[in-house]
């Protein structure tokens, strides 16, 4: 474990990093889209321009009117960045449910993903290394009102596309696949399977509000 935060740390400290301002929506991506397939069903290709950041409305009232599973976009290298923060509204009225299409038993969750460039999805051989989802203990219930996030790059408890392997496990893979992140952003899912897809069972829509990687 100290091995891995002493290799995350020494990264870090190579050459600084600046905080950057939240991407506009159409450099945003609503998908994943994989072999021309997108997967979030019935959702735009990008969210909506707002004064802050952009929006999306969640498809509503069954699984079968559509589902929101990955919001992205390219940072370039997240090589000497050291965390992520994230701010977000959630409008809906009471009583409106959020969904995992896929656990619907479970609650509707957000939290942060990247994905190292050249992943082919599926997360076979060394692909099983280049997609990465925030700790656990970052991952929040979707519920109306304003949200926080914050993660840092250096926890080791990152995990990868295949349940059980932490970023403390495999310190120069985690490594490398932040030195070559393709996208960074929010996946929509259940704890079970972060981002598998949510709909909401009333309208409802998501703000982002600030998104800075530092």
């Amino acid at each position: 474990m100290r091995y891995f935060f002493a290799l995350i740390a020494l990264a870090l400290a190579q050459t600084g990093i600046a905080a950057h301002a939240t991407p506009p929506a159409m450099d945003w991506e609503i998908g994943p889209i994989i072999r021309g397939q997108n997967y979030s069903l019935n959702m735009p290709l990008a969210p909506m321009q707002t004064e802050g950041g952009w929006a999306f409305n969640f498809p509503n009232s069954t699984k079968a009117d559509g589902h929101v599973h990955y919001v992205t976009f390219d940072p370039g290298s997240l090589r000497n960045a050291s965390l992520i923060r994230v701010r977000y509204r959630v409008d809906a009225r009471q009583g409106t449910r959020f969904v995992p299409q896929e656990d619907s038993h479970r609650p509707g969750t957000v939290s942060l993903f990247f994905q190292r460039r050249g992943d082919n999805w599926s997360a076979r051989g060394r692909y099983a290394l280049y997609r990465w989802y925030a700790p656990a203990h970052t991952v929040q219930e979707i519920a109306p009102g304003i949200h926080e996030m914050t993660v840092r790059l250096d926890d080791p408890a990152w995990g990868s596309v295949v349940g059980g392997i932490k970023a403390g496990d495999r310190p120069r893979a985690f490594e490398r696949s932040l030195a070559n992140a393709s996208r960074v952003g929010l996946v929509f899912g259940s704890t079970a399977a972060r981002g598998h897809g949510v709909y909401a069972t009333a309208p409802a829509s998501f703000e982002l509000l600030d998104f800075e990687i530092r």
